[in-house]
């Protein structure tokens, strides 16, 4: 039987996810809000430029007794940086796919991206679709029921999201981590395994 320190001393899974979608949906402001700590009271509005080719956040988790270091790269949302942003596609085990609530050219983008979900990372990822910016109510052009329709389509879960109210991000991401444990589809790693020299310097885009 293993000692009491067994558990503490097992290295923690790595997970490798992928934020994807156009520009300005609000990927990189979902990140943040999920892997920095919050200040109390209503978030400060931030001005953010576009996510130039590539970044990544990371953030360890225990979910069900197992640790977890989660590997969050933020892509690119221009067609300028789309090659950049798909060559990172292959080794992910899953994808948060954000499409903007108030864009419907966002939207319809969705069907590109999980076509190069599809061909360019690797089989069976896992895959949660979002609507972002749902505290934009006034704003809506994509009603919930069609977001929901689209995931329905595809098979994967869906939530409509908001960074600015943090509404359903922890949700999100955590649906994500459980359809990956249950397919085991995770690899040991050492807590200081991130490739540095993949990563670009990187600005930030879109009031949320």
């Amino acid at each position: 039987m293993a000692g009491p320190g067994h558990r503490s001393a097992r290295k923690p899974l790595l997970m490798k996810i992928v934020m994807a979608g156009e520009s300005c949906v609000g990927k990189t402001s979902i990140v943040r809000r999920y892997t920095e700590p919050s200040p109390a009271g209503p978030p400060r509005a931030a001005s953010y430029i576009a996510t130039v080719g590539i970044d990544f956040k990371v953030k360890t988790i225990t979910f069900n007794d197992t640790t977890v270091k989660l590997q969050i790269w933020d892509t690119a949302g221009q067609e300028q940086f789309h090659t950049i942003s798909t060559s990172y596609f292959r080794g992910a085990r899953g994808f948060i796919l954000v499409y903007d609530i108030t864009n419907s050219d966002s939207f319809q983008g969705i069907t590109s991206w999980m076509k190069d979900i599809h061909e360019k990372a690797d089989d069976e990822v896992d895959i949660v679709l979002l609507g972002n910016k749902c505290d934009k109510e006034t704003e809506r052009v994509i009603p919930k029921h069609r977001g929901e329709k689209l995931a329905w389509e595809y098979g994967i879960p869906f939530f409509e999201t908001s960074a600015t109210d943090n509404i359903n991000i922890e949700a999100a991401f955590s649906v994500l981590v459980k359809e990956i444990l249950d397919k085991n589809s995770c690899v040991l790693c050492d807590l200081d395994v991130v490739d540095l020299n993949e990563s670009k310097k990187k600005r930030t885009c879109c009031q949320l």
